[in-house]
């Protein structure tokens, strides 16, 4: 398991409590594959319908992972329902930086909706195309996108000065 906190507060010279989103709560990393392999699943039903139904569920789905609600979430309840029967032992890993990638989904869900309600639906359809892309590479390669920009982000905002 890497340890992303320490090797970044390293990296950066930072102090521990400052560079990871807070969190005490933690998550099965293959939880969190299979929602991103949801997430694209939906995207692909987007893509073929050109619906605002998948999307929007999408946006609510997001919102509930995002606000740390994600027990409610239907794509996490489908996740679990798969992983129990499935022969996998669980691989838990800190939730922050899943939280940030969640806050970033749901950012891009509300552009994706708000394009789509507003007529460009091209745009919508290339902002969910990175949305898919990231989740695609959650989901095949463990590769969380978010999980990596996130400490140069803070760098970038928050440096010390």
């Amino acid at each position: 398991m890497r340890d992303h906190c320490h090797e970044l507060n390293s990296l950066f010279n930072m102090k521990t409590y400052a560079i990871c989103p807070v969190s005490t709560d933690t998550i099965d990393e293959n939880l969190a594959r299979l929602n991103g392999g949801f997430t694209f699943l939906t995207l692909v039903i987007f893509w073929f319908t050109q619906s605002t139904i998948p999307v929007a569920f999408l946006l609510a789905d997001f919102i509930l992972r995002a606000t740390g609600n994600g027990k409610y979430s239907p794509i996490t309840l489908m996740s679990r329902t798969v992983l129990s029967v499935l022969p996998l032992h669980e691989k838990t890993i800190n939730a922050g930086p899943k939280l940030f990638a969640a806050r970033l989904g749901a950012f891009f869900a509300l552009l994706i909706t708000t394009f789509l309600l507003t007529g460009f639906t091209q745009t919508a359809v290339v902002i969910s195309g990175v949305l898919g892309f990231f989740s695609f590479l959650e989901s095949a390669f463990n590769f969380c996108v978010a999980c990596e920009i996130y400490p140069f982000l803070y760098k970038f905002l928050y440096k010390d000065k």
